[in-house]
């Protein structure tokens, strides 16, 4: 009777155990919030409609210098002298930081002593020798040792030449990396020279749009800071492979005048002929998604809101063109993009 009893009990303590555990499943469950996703999502749409491109023959680029360096010693040595400052112009061939070279100077003193030395020994067993009273070997050992003296003066020359760090073209200092009294070995950057009298001008271009450009060709470039006056550049180079953003470089040459002085990264567009107008189909930049490097829109389809992929092209102010994956009268997505997921109920705002 008793082991009946025991057993009802235990029984009676698991049930209610399992009951509290249930109850309490039951309020953690209530108490978290379920998202329904049949709940319609409230976005901004817009109709698409064929527009005019009136910025299609404009394509916007970069002014990048013609050539720039960081200049750096040939040989080590102690800072005597940094001869010009950030800003400055120079000229090919200008000396521009002074190496100490005192030790060097001393070196060669000693090594013109020596071959003032075996000269003299030359000239005097050459005479000796025309009068028997020595051997030639004497006298060939005296010239070996005056052409190896002249080699280690022409060292030494070379070596105190390269203390003196000159301009390799003109331009214009645009980074001064090091003082007066420090120390410069080879590869340090100690100066940064940029040359900006001729400018490269750097566009991306779409694949469908690279036969409107050809090399060695001339295209008329206004510069940003500049809207009013047209430039010449010509074409030196088209990229042979595209980009991140499936587009291609194109180079051209841009002669920097004095009157203007446009500065390395302004920005310019380079301008085709204005006859070219075409039509196409312009969203907002900021209804695209990417996802991997893929461009996608949520087209509205029978009140849903359908991912699809697009291919742009090129973005004009705060728009894209679009070349394929949307037709007129399509509906997109704009705005409200906050729980919105591809086949979600939507209702427009």
């Amino acid at each position: 009777m008793k082991k009946i009893i025991w057993i009802i009990a235990g029984v009676a303590v698991v049930g209610m155990m399992m009951f509290k555990l249930l109850s309490n499943k039951k309020t953690t469950e209530n108490r978290v919030y379920q998202y329904d996703k049949e709940k319609p999502i409230s976005v901004s749409v817009d109709t698409i409609r064929l527009q005019n491109i009136v910025d299609a023959g404009n394509y916007t680029g970069t002014f990048e210098p013609n050539k720039e360096t960081k200049i750096s010693a040939d040989i080590q040595g102690k800072i005597n002298a940094v001869l010009v400052d950030v800003g400055s112009y120079v000229s090919k061939g200008q000396t521009l930081i002074q190496l100490d070279n005192s030790l060097l100077k001393l070196q060669l003193q000693t090594v013109e002593v020596q071959i003032e030395g075996l000269e003299d020994d030359v000239n005097r067993y050459t005479i000796l020798k025309e009068a028997d009273a020595v051997q030639g070997v004497q006298l060939e050992k005296a010239r070996l040792g005056l052409k190896s003296a002249k080699v280690q003066r022409a060292t030494l020359l070379e070596q105190i030449s390269k203390t003196s760090i000159k301009a390799p073209f003109n331009g214009i200092v645009t980074a001064k990396l090091n003082e007066e009294g420090g120390f410069a070995a080879p590869g340090v950057p100690l100066l940064q020279i940029t040359d900006i009298s001729t400018l490269r001008f750097t566009v991306n271009v779409p694949e469908n749009d690279l036969v409107k450009f050809q090399n060695y060709q001339t295209y008329k470039i206004n510069a940003d800071v500049y809207p009013d006056i047209s430039l010449s550049g010509k074409v030196s180079m088209i990229g042979s492979k595209a980009n991140m953003g499936n587009s291609f470089p194109i180079q051209f040459q841009v002669a920097n005048t004095k009157n203007l002085s446009i500065k390395s990264g302004m920005f310019g567009k380079v301008n085709l002929s204005e006859s070219e107008q075409e039509q196409g189909i312009l969203i907002p930049t900021s209804a695209i998604m990417e996802e991997n490097g893929i461009a996608k829109v949520y087209v509205i389809k029978n009140g849903k809101a359908v991912l699809k992929t697009i291919t742009t092209s090129k973005t004009i102010g705060n728009k894209t063109l679009v070349s394929s994956g949307l037709k007129e009268d399509d509906i997109i997505v704009t705005n409200g993009f906050i729980n919105l997921f591809d086949n979600a109920n939507i209702t427009t705002k």
